[in-house]
């Protein structure tokens, strides 16, 4: 039983990742939902567990909040990391945060790459998902829209889990 619902984490970051990439709204529940089931698996190591992780998924929350106080990050995006780190060991924290820079990084580099890409061709009958999606993108970076950035921490996040406790 634990271990189907120790990968319920992984199946909400990926639903993160696709509604911030398609609307770029991630719904409250997801982060809500995330941070419960990460806080009834720490719990798996004790009362000592949960507390350090509601201190540390506090403090992030904070930084991130005045981050997105100055409109640098979405409140989503706060939300979403916040509840990541909820769910993992002290030691994890820090390959999360650097799994997401890095996923950011990418991010935002493949955004500036696909500024310089001409527009896609209509191929009728092929892929209208990926297209509608493609097409909205385009739209996007061509009016210099904010980065889905629920999608790097989506992707940092499933690093950190996927690592293990302490890294």
């Amino acid at each position: 039983m634990w271990a189907a619902f120790s990968t319920l984490p992984l199946v909400f970051l990926a639903l993160a990742a696709w509604r911030d990439l398609a609307a770029r709204v991630i719904p409250d529940a997801l982060p809500a939902v995330l941070a419960l089931t990460a806080l009834v698996l720490r719990a798996r190591d004790g009362m000592d567990a949960v507390l350090v992780s509601l201190v540390i998924g506090t403090i992030l929350f904070l930084v991130l909040a005045v981050l997105h106080g100055r409109g640098w990050l979405g409140g989503g995006d706060v939300k979403l990391a916040a509840g990541v780190a909820l769910g993992l060991a002290p030691g994890s924290i820090a390959g999360f945060l650097m799994a997401t820079g890095l996923a950011g990084l990418f991010l935002a580099l493949l955004h500036l790459l696909l500024r310089r890409l001409p527009r896609p061709c209509a191929v009728a009958g092929k892929l209208p998902l990926l297209r509608r999606i493609w097409r909205a993108e385009r739209w996007r970076i061509a009016r210099h829209g904010s980065l889905p950035y629920g999608v790097a921490i989506a992707c940092g996040g499933a690093f950190a889990i996927l690592l293990g406790p302490g890294g």
